[in-house]
This record gives C-alpha cells, structure tokens and sequence, in this order.
C-alpha cells in the first residue's frame, strides 16, 4: 500500500478516488518518526595494544614484525593457521561456559586446531648452565619466550618454523586465518583489576596464493563478565587547512592518535582532544566529535550533528551516532556501547 504525505488544501478523494485506500500522514511526523538515535557508551579501559610495524613487507615467508603497547605486563601467544570455525566457537564459549584469560584457556577453546603457536612470556636470566639448558630446551619445543613489559612498546618477530613446510592457508574461502594473536595479562592480580582481561587479533598475511596486504582484519575485546566487543575503525574526515598532497604535522597526528584512542584503536597516552584539531566538514569551524553508524565516519560537531539523517560524506542513513568526547574522560579509555 502506498502512503503519502498530507497536503494543506487538497483534496485527495479527487486525486484517487473513494475506492483507493490510502494513508495520510504529515509531514512533521516524518520527520520526527526518521530521528537517529544516538548511543549511550560507557568507558573500558583497555590495557592492550598491538600493531603491525612492517606491514608492507611482512609475508609468509618472511615473517611479520608485530608490536605491542600494553599498561601492563602481558604474555603474547601467536597461533599460525587457526580454524576459523574454532575461533569463533571459543568466542561464543567464553561467553557461556569459561573465560578466556590465559593462552591454555584458548588453546582448550581450540581443542588446539592450529598448525603452530609462538608464545611470547618473561625471559630467563640467560647466563647459567642450567637456563641455558633449559632456553634451548624450550626453543626445540617451538616456544619463543620473550619479555612482554609495560609500555616497552617493543617489536617482536613471528615467523614460521622452516620445518612447518607450510606455503599458504588454501583458496578463498579459507577455513584457517594465517594468525591470531593474543594478548593476557601475565599477572593474575591485573586480571581482578581491568574489565578487559585478554584481546584477540585476527591477521591476515600475503602467501603465494592469496596476496592480499598485512593487515589486522579482526580485533575482539574478552571481558571478565563474559562479553567482548568488536573492535571497528573509525574513518576520519581530513582537515581541510593543509594541501592534500602536503604531509600531516605531528599536532594533526596527536589530535587523531587521540580520537582513535577513546575508540578503542590505539593503546598510546595522550593528550585530550581539542576542539581545532579537526574541522567538522559542514560548518569548517567546530571540532568534530560525533561518529555515524554504521558507516563509521567521525565528521561532525556537537551543533551539525542534529541536523543530518545521512552521512555528509557517504550519504549513507544514519541510524544511530555517539559522541567522542561528551565529557572530559581519562586517558586510555575505550568506549564501547552499553
């Protein structure tokens, strides 16, 4: 059936006739009923950070350079060639049966379908026979033991054994991603402290099959209750002071190292954002801070917001929003939604 809008002085039973059915609505009351709704978030600190550092020239063969930026000290433990279909069992079993806190919780999960793990703990006190003995013990055994300190933001190396004889994951679509990642927290003391206790990264990395770019595809925070979140980008509108072929300034940078921060997509302390870092790209003079769902563009400031059912710069419908910084927040806090 199709409905119309109520027109001021027209008749419609001379537009359609008695016999059509139709349904009169006004005009306000579209647009009243079209609002989007904006989120209510809470804050998470999340004590986990990890990126690609050679993402350009990272390869099967070659191996990926990965580094961490954590609040506390953490263990790292790389499963290569994991079952997709295990993975997400083990999300769904952290949130009905166990809690997914250390490596051996995951490696259950899995029922340790993968084809090899790096494990990435506190280092031996290299220098006598007997650790001595025992680090080359560890590493016939495929266990890479490391130190994974507090904001060391150290790179670590991942690569697969040559003995593995492993040359690509099989045709698209693959049932194994090439690397999971997982960060825990080393101490179980922090574990009663954050919300937060473990974050898996899902990363895809180029063989001679499949040669798509290293990349992070996946990223799921584990909480203690039971829940994780699903951590997505943000696309960030450009600041139209500079020229387009002209290099971001370290200022620029620092205000979107910032934003990403509160979302969730970095693990560096920084400054608050401010409001003349980022340009809303319709009035060009308030800061932006209000992020559309679902195309997830940060584009806009607190007064332009309400005025906008499509994205300015997709003209994807928004369907819901949320604010970065609707109040003054501490540093290093993710915000997820309720």
């Amino acid at each position: 059936m199709d409905a119309i809008e109520y027109l001021p002085g027209v008749d419609v039973t001379d537009m359609f006739g008695w016999d059509v059915p139709v349904i009169l609505r006004n005009s306000e009351e579209t647009q009243l009923s079209t609002r989007t709704f904006k989120k209510q978030m809470r804050q998470v600190k999340n004590p986990f950070g990890l990126e690609i550092t050679n993402s350009s020239s990272a390869s099967l063969a070659a191996g990926m350079t990965l580094t961490t930026d954590c609040l506390e000290d953490s263990r790292l433990t790389c499963f290569w060639g994991c079952s997709v279909q295990k993975l997400h069992e083990a999300l769904q079993k952290h949130v009905y049966c166990f809690r997914i806190s250390t490596p051996q919780a995951l490696e259950e999960a899995l029922y340790s379908d993968y084809l090899h793990r790096e494990q990435y703990l506190y280092p031996f006190r290299r220098g006598s026979r007997c650790t001595e003995n025992m680090f080359l013990l560890l590493a016939i055994c495929l266990y890479i033991f490391k130190s994974i300190k507090k904001h060391s933001k150290e790179e670590l190396y991942c690569q697969l054994p040559s003995g593995t004889e492993i040359d690509d994951f099989g045709p698209v679509p693959r049932s194994r991603y090439p690397l999971v990642a997982l960060l825990t927290l080393a101490d179980e003391e922090d574990r009663e402290i954050y919300d937060i206790i473990s974050m898996v990264s899902v990363i895809h990395i180029p063989d001679k099959t499949y040669k798509l770019p290293c990349r992070i595809l996946y990223q799921y925070l584990l909480l203690a209750q039971g829940q994780f979140y699903d951590l997505k980008q943000l696309f960030m509108s450009a600041n139209s002071s500079p020229s387009p072929s002209s290099r971001p300034s370290p200022a620029d940078r620092n205000a979107e190292q910032s934003l990403l921060e509160k979302a969730g997509l970095a693990g560096s302390d920084v400054e608050p954002v401010e409001e003349s870092s980022k340009d809303c790209v319709v009035c060009q003079n308030g800061g932006v801070n209000w992020v559309l769902l679902p195309c997830r563009h940060a584009c806009l400031c607190d007064s332009c917001v309400c005025y906008f059912k499509q994205c300015p710069m997709c003209r994807q419908f928004v369907r819901e929003s949320f604010a970065l910084c609707s109040q003054k927040e501490p540093d290093k806090d993710v915000l997820e939604t309720s």
